[in-house]
Formats: C-alpha cells, structure tokens, sequence
C-alpha cells in the first residue's frame, strides 16, 4: 500500500503524463531502439517549395522578360531597373524561405554554419545583382551575350584598354564567383514518397535549375552537389534509410535538371558560334546567349 502511494505521487516515475520532459529521450537513447527509428518524418512542405518555385520562376527567370517589357523610359539607364527590383527581391526572399525550410527540418546543421552560408549566398546573390545590372544597360549599348568580353563591339573601341580588363573582372565576379557562392532521410520506406500536390512542382523546379545551371554557368558545381547527394542516398540506403518527401523531391528535381541540361547540351553541341564562346572542356552554352544569337538577331 505505502509503495502504491508513493508511485501515485511519483508519476514521472514510471514515464506517465507527469514524466519529465527529458525521460522520454532518456528512455529512447539506452533502449534498443535506434533515436533515428523513433523520430517523426518531417512532412511535405508544399508551402515553401510551391514559393521556392514560384519566385524562382518570376523573380530570376521572369527578371530578364520584365526588362523588355517595360517601356525603357519608365527606368532611365542611369537608374535602377525593374530587373534590379525584381533581383533586390530575390536576395531577400531567397535566404528567409531556406531559413524556413531549415527550421522545419528534423536535424539541421550547426548554427554557425548555417549563419556562413546564408551569408555567402547573400554576399554571391549581390554580386551577382552589380554585374546583371551593369550587363543589362551594355545591351541597350549593342553588347552581344554569345561574345566575349573582348570581342564585343562596343568593348573593342574602349580607350584605354585597361578599360577592358575591368569589364573583364566584373563579367568574372558576376558569371563565376557570384553564382559560385550563389535532415532528409526516413527509417520507413513505405514513407519515401511524394504527395500528389507535390509531382506537378517537380516539372518547374527542374526547369528553373536547368535555368539556373545554364545561364549562371555553374554545371561544376552543380554536377558535384548532385553525386554527393547521390552518394549520400546510397550509403544511407545501405543502413535502412530512405528519403523523406522533401529530400525525394529535391532530387528528382536535380536529376531532371541533370537530364535537360545534357539534352541541351547534346542540341547546341556543333553550333560554331558558341564552341568559340565557350572552348573548354565543359561546353554548356548559355540560355540568353543562344537567345541574341539565334533568336533576337533574326527580328
């Protein structure tokens, strides 16, 4: 009797309702039960990845197609321009839904390296914002994407020539370094699956990557960011773990990106124009230089 009294004014004891809030990890970590076996899947954020997807598509994408559409004299040259806006945008949306997206993860990174990356991202996403806006009033001047720098027209008559180099070194912040700096895993298979609402997002947010890879000329980095995602994949797979929906559908989305990037790159394989542009090994001809070449210069 007097033990039955003290369980019942100790019922943290036994792990009921009064338990303490640390029992039940206690309880978990020195059973025979593994931690990663008794957390809860994060759900499909259909909400961050339909915004992702959405101002991807209208703040990167659509930022060139606004700056033809509205009228030149709305946004003097002098002045920054709708795409400078739409950019601006961009560079805050951007980090605040990954911020998001890290909140909702079930284990994240360290803080510290969490604040770095954010911090680069910002940092490459300005730089990139400068050289986008200095290239968009080179156009209106007769600068041609599917050129170099030093073949341009307009940039062979500079005098002094050391104009050139400069020109030279911000095309290279903005094409190399400002796109360079520019938890997802189940112990439940029947769980690593997409919800419906989420296929149709995989569609764009492939496009938009290819997009991204493409005109942001960073194909290195991409190639080395999805086989280390491929290569995680497969060495949790090896201890049971599979991924969540929100890890499948980010790489679905990069291996279709994988995809349309080398059928892109198998079409514009023996154009001569851009072999001479782009005369490495890696040949990924740009988006808006094949736009100047075979599409703007014929109207």
């Amino acid at each position: 009797m007097e033990a039955a009294a003290r369980r019942r004014q100790h019922p943290g004891a036994a792990g009921g309702p009064g338990a303490q809030p640390g029992a039940s990890f206690l309880q978990a970590r020195h059973s025979s039960v593994k931690a990663d076996e008794v957390a809860s899947t994060a759900p499909f954020h259909l909400d961050l990845w339909f915004y992702f997807t959405l101002q991807n598509w209208l703040l990167d994408f659509g930022r060139p197609i606004a700056m033809l559409v509205f009228p030149l004299e709305w946004f003097p040259l002098n002045k920054p321009s709708v795409g400078d806006y739409f950019h601006m945008a961009y560079n805050i949306i951007t980090p605040f839904l990954l911020l998001k997206l890290i909140e909702r993860s079930p284990r994240t990174l360290p803080r510290s390296m969490i604040y770095v990356s954010i911090i680069t991202f910002i940092m490459g996403a300005s730089i990139h914002l400068v050289g986008d806006s200095v290239n968009h009033r080179l156009i209106f001047s007769g600068y041609q994407n599917h050129l170099s720098v030093r073949e341009n027209p307009i940039i062979k008559n500079l005098k002094p020539e050391t104009l050139i180099d400069s020109f030279e070194l911000l095309y290279y912040y903005d094409e190399y370094l400002g796109h360079s700096m520019c938890g997802c895993f189940t112990p439940t298979k029947a769980e690593s699956s997409m919800p419906g609402p989420a296929l149709p997002l995989v569609v764009p947010s492939g496009l938009y990557y290819w997009y991204l890879v493409t005109e942001g000329q960073i194909f290195i980095l991409f190639i080395f960011t999805f086989f280390a995602m491929l290569a995680l994949v497969l060495h949790q797979k090896r201890k049971r773990l599979f991924l969540d929906s929100n890890g499948l559908f980010l790489f679905s989305s990069f291996a279709l990106t994988l995809l349309l990037v080398a059928l892109w790159v198998a079409w514009l394989w023996n154009d001569p124009v851009l072999r001479k542009k782009y005369p490495g090994v890696i040949y990924v001809p740009e988006p808006w230089a094949f736009y100047t070449l075979h599409v703007s210069s014929r109207h």
